[in-house]
C-alpha cells in the first residue's frame, strides 16, 4: 500500500511539474512581487526556530531572506515564510504554495528521480547521530536493542535509520512522529530510548534541554548528508538563482566580505571581479534575469555564509563548522567562478 501511495505521488508531483514549467518560478515570484518560502511547523533549531518576539530566525530563514533580498532589494515586505511538515515540502512547491524548499532537505535518489525535483549545490553537509537518556548507559546505537528510537515522519532520517538499523542488525522500535516539536517532546517524556536528528539540531536540543548532562549523544555516524535547495525539475533559470545565490555567499566571505563592510568594499572594490560582484559594473545579475546589485542586496541583507553560519549554529549551539568550512580552512565549499 505504502509503494501504491508514494507512486501515485510521484505521478502527481510529476504531472504538478509539467505544468508550473510554462513559466519559470523565478518569473512567477518576480510578477507576484513577494517570495514564498519554507517554513517549519515546529523549531528545528539552528535552522528554523520562533524567538522570543515571534520572528522566524536560523541558517534556512537567513536563507529565504536572502533570497527575498536578491530578488527585490530586501526581504521586508517582500517575503513570506509558510510553516509546513517535512512531509508537505514536495506537494507545497509543486502547487505552487511555496516557490522553494530551503528547509535542510537531503539530496536523495528517489527524490531527484522520482519527485521531479531539482537540488541545487549542497549549502550544508552533516551527520545523523542519536541522543539517549545518560541513565540507559548506551555507549552505542546497539546498546539500544530491544528499545525505541523517536524520528520525524516524511524525512531521509527516516530511511537513514531504518537502513542502519537493518545493516547492523539492531531490533529498535521506530516511533514516527509528525512535527519536530512532537518527536523530541516525546524523547523528553521517555516515550523513546532514543532520538535521531542531524547533528546541528540534535547536539542544539541537548544544549537547550533542561538539564544536558542527563542526555548522551551516541558517538555512531548514521548517516552523512549534502543539503540543498530545492526547486521543481525543468526550471534552469530558478536553480541557476540558487547556485549563484550559495556562491556568492561563498564568495563574499573568500574575499572578506561582510554585512558591516559592503558598502566600503563597494566604493572601492579593489578589483575588476568584485566589482562585477558588488554591481558596480554590469553583467552579474543581467545574466540571471536580476538587477545587477542582487549580490550586494544579499549581502547586506544577511551577510556572507561564515555569518550565517556563526549567528545561527556556531554562536547560540556552539557548533563548529566542520567540513562546512571554505575550502581554505579545510572544508568542502568554494565560490564560482565569476567572469
Amino acid at each position: 500500500m505504502k509503494q501504491l501511495m508514494y507512486g501515485a505521488l510521484a505521478l502527481g508531483l510529476a504531472a504538478g511539474g509539467a505544468q508550473a514549467q510554462e513559466q519559470s518560478r523565478l518569473d512567477t515570484t518576480l510578477e507576484r512581487g513577494k517570495l514564498l518560502c519554507s517554513g517549519h511547523n515546529g523549531s528545528f533549531l539552528g535552522f528554523a526556530e520562533v524567538n522570543d518576539q515571534g520572528e522566524w530566525t536560523g541558517m534556512d530563514i537567513d536563507l529565504c531572506k536572502g533570497l527575498a533580498a536578491s530578488l527585490f532589494g530586501q526581504s521586508e515586505g517582500n517575503l513570506e515564510i509558510v510553516p509546513i511538515s517535512w512531509a508537505q515540502r514536495w506537494p507545497a512547491l509543486q502547487s505552487g504554495d511555496i516557490d522553494v524548499v530551503i528547509k535542510l532537505s537531503g539530496w536523495t535518489q528517489s527524490r531527484d528521480t522520482e519527485l521531479n525535483l531539482s537540488y541545487s549545490q549542497p549549502y550544508f553537509v552533516g551527520a545523523f547521530h542519536v541522543m539517549t537518556h545518560a541513565d540507559l548507559g548506551a555507549e552505542s546505537v546497539a546498546d539500544l536493542d530491544g528499545g525505541s528510537i523517536c524520528v520525524s515522519a516524511g524525512t531521509s532520517t527516516e530511511r537513514v535509520l531504518a537502513s542502519y538499523l537493518e545493516n547492523n542488525e539492531i531490533e529498535a522500535e521506530v516511533v514516527v512522529f509528525e512535527s519536530g516539536d512532537e518527536v523530541k517532546t516525546a524523547y523528553f517524556n521517555q516515550r523513546c530510548d532514543g532520538l535521531i536528528l542531524f547533528s546541528p539540531p540534535l547536539a542544539a536540543t541537548r544544549a537547550t534541554s533542561e538539564n544536558p548532562e542527563d542526555h548522551v549523544i551516541l558517538p555512531d555516524v548514521l548517516g552523512l548528508e549534502p543539503e540543498g535547495i530545492i526547486v521543481p525539475e525543468g526550471d534552469p533559470k530558478w536553480l541557476d538563482v540558487m547556485n549563484w545565490m550559495l556562491s556568492s555567499l561563498w564568495f563574499a566571505e573568500i574575499n572578506g566580505i561582510t554585512q558591516a563592510n559592503v558598502d566600503e568594499v563597494r566604493a572601492d572594490p579593489g578589483s575588476a571581479q568584485v566589482e562585477k560582484f558588488l554591481g558596480v559594473t554590469p553583467g552579474y545579475g543581467e545574466r540571471l534575469g536580476l538587477s545587477d546589485d542582487w549580490a550586494y542586496n544579499l549581502i547586506k541583507e544577511v551577510g556572507n555564509y561564515g555569518e550565517i553560519f556563526d549567528r545561527n549554529i556556531a554562536e547560540p549551539y556552539a557548533l563548529p563548522r566542520g567540513m562546512n568550512e571554505l575550502y581554505t580552512n579545510g572544508g568542502v565549499f568554494y565560490p564560482l567562478t565569476i567572469d
